[in-house]
């Protein structure tokens, strides 16, 4: 019997597989790419960023890294402008100082200059000269500036900005942290910086649900310093920034190597119960304690309500802030006056074209209510070591005290709040909001701060 030919068939059919599964495969791709978002507004010169995946905290698939620009549609500043002139003043306070809140005269000189001489594209033209991408993550799509350091070996570091501020406080320390050696530090000491704008603020996505709180913000910044490819990398910030970067440090998730804070959480538990009630300073405090106990309490007696208002009823408050350029301005000027450094002429720190940048933000995106309402989520005491629970803090943390903050915590109270403080210092200039009225001051006491992390 005579030797059969080997069939053709299974070849046939290998090649028919190979075939089928190449098309599909193909088809999947292009599925991929008309579904992806395209870049917000963005020029025909930027390439998207590369896409890393990474495991996700929910089920959304949308990891892309997409290029963004700002481009405000001129319609919309004109409508701004008319708003501001057809503003209907309250009659003037009937004292001579602050007391009241934000004097007739100066708001009326500020919204003058923002109605008729300030220019927003100066802004946006400075804010798309930077590196701006967003990205989604949790189902909410997240704004935030990136710039690498040129110096090779750079530490990542992710910023997160406060209330009433924005990634617009954060801006002029870019060039002190990325490249120090123009700004009197060493090559070693450069960060690449991540600057994201909070969930609800400026250019990110308004949260339409509850729940995004600072451990959820927290979570989505180690998220997004992933997707950028970090590994290692260190948090900072002040205000809310202050605030989740504590709560990054609870959640110590890998590669998180450090915090530092401009505002800690330093009041012991038992002495914000005194705070509260409007006690007196018990006895056995320090000098420095006693001052701290006292700033507090001032606070919380006279310059709280803009916190118990957006903590209890943001939406209320909100009808008015989003209908009034004037009144947006005004619940601002009010803090700028009292957390810069400047004796309560915010002025004297930050000038006007650099206040206004940061209110046409929230003017201009509708944000007042959608940040207000973190207030709402975290009702807690921002400023209590016992409330934030800084004792689980699981890194090596770092304090800069700068003088103009809401009070200045003492070294005794900080070293009790935070058992892994690694660095404390006091500085003899800047506010609460550290890194816009003292670039340089910052930036330095970033590179102190973090230098044994490195």
């Amino acid at each position: 019997m005579g030797t059969r030919k080997p069939s053709r068939l299974p070849r046939l059919l290998t090649l028919s597989a190979a075939i089928i599964l190449l098309s599909a495969g193909l088809a999947w791709i292009l599925t991929t790419q008309a579904a992806a978002k395209p870049p917000s507004s963005a020029t025909s010169s930027e390439s998207k960023a590369k896409i890393r995946k990474v495991a996700m905290s929910t089920d959304s698939a949308d990891i892309e890294i997409r290029p963004f620009r700002i481009n405000v549609p001129e319609a919309d500043l004109v409508d701004l402008r008319r708003r501001i002139a057809a503003t209907r003043w309250p009659d003037k306070e009937t004292v001579n100082d602050q007391s009241q809140g934000v004097q007739l005269a100066k708001i009326q000189d500020l919204a003058k200059y923002w109605g008729a001489g300030y220019d927003w594209r100066k802004c946006e033209g400075k804010l798309n000269a930077l590196p701006q991408f967003t990205t989604n993550i949790d189902g909410l799509d997240i704004h935030f500036i990136h710039v690498r350091s040129r110096h090779p070996g750079a530490m990542p570091l992710i910023i997160t900005h406060g209330w009433p501020g924005s990634i617009l406080e954060i801006v002029k320390a870019i060039g002190p942290l990325t490249d120090p050696t123009a700004h009197g530090g060493r090559a070693e000491d450069a960060f690449n910086v991540v600057i994201p704008s909070m969930p609800g603020y400026g250019f990110s996505e308004r949260p339409q649900d509850t729940g995004w709180g600072p451990d959820h913000i927290g979570r989505a910044w180690h998220e997004l310093m992933g997707r950028l490819g970090y590994t290692r990398y260190v948090a900072q910030g002040g205000d809310w920034g202050s605030v989740i970067s504590d709560a990054m440090g609870r959640q110590a998730p890998p590669g998180l190597l450090g915090i530092h804070v401009n505002m800690p959480a330093a009041v012991p538990g038992y002495l914000m119960k005194g705070i509260l009630a409007g006690d007196a300073a018990p006895a056995g405090l320090s000098a420095k304690e006693k001052a701290a106990y006292e700033q507090m309490s001032v606070f919380f007696a006279k310059n709280g309500a803009y916190g118990s208002l957006m903590a209890t009823r943001p939406q209320t408050l909100g009808y008015g802030l989003a209908d009034s350029p004037v009144g947006l301005a005004a619940f601002h000027y009010d803090k700028f006056n009292q957390w810069t450094f400047s004796g309560g002429d915010a002025e004297k720190s930050l000038t006007k074209d650099e206040m206004l940048d940061d209110i046409s933000v929230y003017w201009l995106t509708n944000t007042a209510v959608s940040s207000a309402r973190l207030y709402w989520e975290n009702n807690n005491n921002n400023f209590s070591a016992e409330t934030q629970k800084t004792n689980e803090i699981k890194v090596p943390v770092g304090v800069t005290i700068f003088p103009g903050e809401i009070y200045r915590a003492p070294k005794s109270w900080v070293e009790k709040a935070y058992p892994t403080l690694t660095y404390f210092n006091e500085v003899d200039k800047g506010g609460h909001f550290a890194a816009w009225e003292e670039p340089e001051l910052f930036a330095k006491e970033l590179r102190a701060a973090f230098k044994p992390l490195r």
